[in-house]
């Protein structure tokens, strides 16, 4: 089964810091891309290109996006980080209902993260 790390990004595509960086080290996201799926990793835009944070509503269209590709992919596991939690500024309870609203497919799981109580 392949596994994809799914994270927040631009729409610029410079992922160079938290989720997006590690995406880039260690799962083949492709700088310069800010959304879909490059090597084993998907990005999530919570930023636009000039990295001012997207309104959630514009998230939840991304969100949306990615749930219905998900579930096209039912050979490959997707690792949902907490996106739009970290420089975008939004909290948890913010996105998790905006995933949860399109039915994720049982191949979509979300990390540890979403569960720290250390974090918003």
């Amino acid at each position: 089964m392949n596994i994809v790390f799914v994270f927040g990004s631009n729409l610029a595509g410079r992922h160079g810091a938290g989720a997006a960086k590690y995406a880039v080290e260690h799962y083949g996201a492709e700088y310069g891309i800010g959304f879909g799926r490059t090597g084993n990793a998907y990005a999530i835009p919570t930023k636009d290109s000039n990295l001012r944070t997207l309104s959630l509503d514009t998230i939840e269209h991304y969100i949306k996006n990615f749930v219905q590709y998900a579930h096209t992919c039912g050979d490959t596991k997707f690792l949902l980080t907490p996106i739009g939690c970290g420089l975008a500024g939004y909290r948890r309870d913010q996105i998790r209902p905006l995933i949860e609203k399109y039915d994720p497919p049982d191949n979509v799981i979300l990390t540890k993260e979403w569960n720290d109580p250390d974090v918003n």
